[in-house]
């Protein structure tokens, strides 16, 4: 019997070991249950975008789980994707893997999905599943094209948000005023395709006080944007490049800033690019701005409970304000510095 004993004991002190481990076990999968879980959709390489979920894997809380599927090329919702995760930990690198699967095996723990541009809300809204989404770093335009193209988003049976990319008009007339106090006339070249952008801009600039008198002029192609130019010019104490096709090809940018170059018309915008390349001044958004605004927009619609209607639509909040001085000088103005400029955006929001 004495031998016996110490196996006894053995076996009884492994016994409590492995009971030991399996509550541990069982403990840490009920708090990797509770924790919260983030679901990044991409669809391409945009350095824009890849810092953008730079900036949300860092921001992640402490136990949280952050999932990044990057879609292949050219992919739809049932291809295989290569699905990178990692635990938000300091020592997260240690705990990422990197596994390939379907897109539609998701982890149903997820309480947040986030798509990152075009391809990947296309790819998320044909994606079975009731958790909260947000569609980030989508333009106005591209926003409309798929509200018109995506019965999933038109239906309001699951909570969506939208972040787009670009600072409101509101904002965007606000930084004019800071900047040209005492002129109201915005000249505008657009395309047909950019009527929710016109209408967004003329809703704004009947709230200014006085009222804005806002200039429009079509362009349907790139041979009409002389002429257009030519008869929104006299009419303008200054002009605004909208984020539409002419905004986003920079031939037609470049003729709408020698267009008021040549009439000593500032010109404004809502990106850097345009102030390098000889704009007066715009309000910016940056990826890491844009980051937090679109984890707070997430936690709106994870408090909103399921509630029916459509999506919950948001523009970015400017995070700074560029100004060309070389431009400003030419002109004869003196502006404020960029900080007191996007101050004064903050005030007025």
């Amino acid at each position: 019997m004495k031998p016996l004993i110490p196996l006894l004991l053995q076996r009884l002190h492994r016994g409590t070991r492995a009971a030991l481990a399996l509550l541990f076990g069982l403990a840490q999968l009920g708090a990797n249950a509770s924790a919260s879980g983030l679901t990044v959709l991409m669809g391409d390489d945009l350095a824009a975008h890849s810092e953008f979920v730079q900036h949300l894997r860092t921001g992640q809380e402490p136990g949280g789980r952050f999932e990044l599927v990057r879609l292949s090329p050219g992919g739809g919702a049932e291809t295989s994707q290569i699905t990178e995760t990692a635990a938000a930990e300091p020592d997260r690198g240690a705990n990422a893997g990197v596994r390939t699967r379907s897109l539609r095996a998701a982890p149903v723990d997820a309480s947040l999905t986030m798509a990152v541009g075009v391809p990947a809300a296309r790819a998320a809204l044909e994606r079975p599943g009731q958790q909260p989404l947000v569609l980030a770093m989508l333009s106005r335009l591209d926003y409309e094209n798929l509200r018109a193209s995506s019965p999933a988003l038109r239906r309001g049976d699951r909570r969506v948000g939208v972040l787009l990319r670009d600072p409101a008009m509101a904002d965007q007339l606000a930084l004019v005023a800071a900047v040209l106090p005492q002129k109201y006339r915005i000249g505008v070249v657009a395309t047909p395709e950019s009527e929710p952008l016109v209408r967004e801009l003329q809703r704004a600039a009947q709230g200014g006080n006085p009222p804005w008198d806002v200039q429009v002029e079509y362009a349907p192609d790139a041979t009409s944007l002389a002429a257009a130019l030519r008869s929104v010019v006299p009419r303008s104490d200054a002009l605004m490049v909208l984020p539409d096709l002419i905004g986003d090809s920079q031939a037609a940018t470049l003729s709408v800033l020698r267009a008021g170059a040549g009439a000593g018309l500032p010109v404004f915008g809502a990106s850097e690019g345009l102030v390098r390349s000889g704009g007066l001044a715009a309000a910016v958004s940056t990826p890491a701005q844009l980051a937090q605004q679109a984890r707070l927009l997430g936690q709106k619609l994870a408090s909103a409970g399921n509630t029916g209607g459509g999506p919950l639509v948001e523009s970015a909040t400017p995070a700074a304000v560029r100004v060309n001085a070389t431009v400003a000088r030419g002109l004869g103005l003196r502006l404020p510095e960029e900080r007191e400029l996007a101050e004064r955006l903050t005030v007025t929001r």
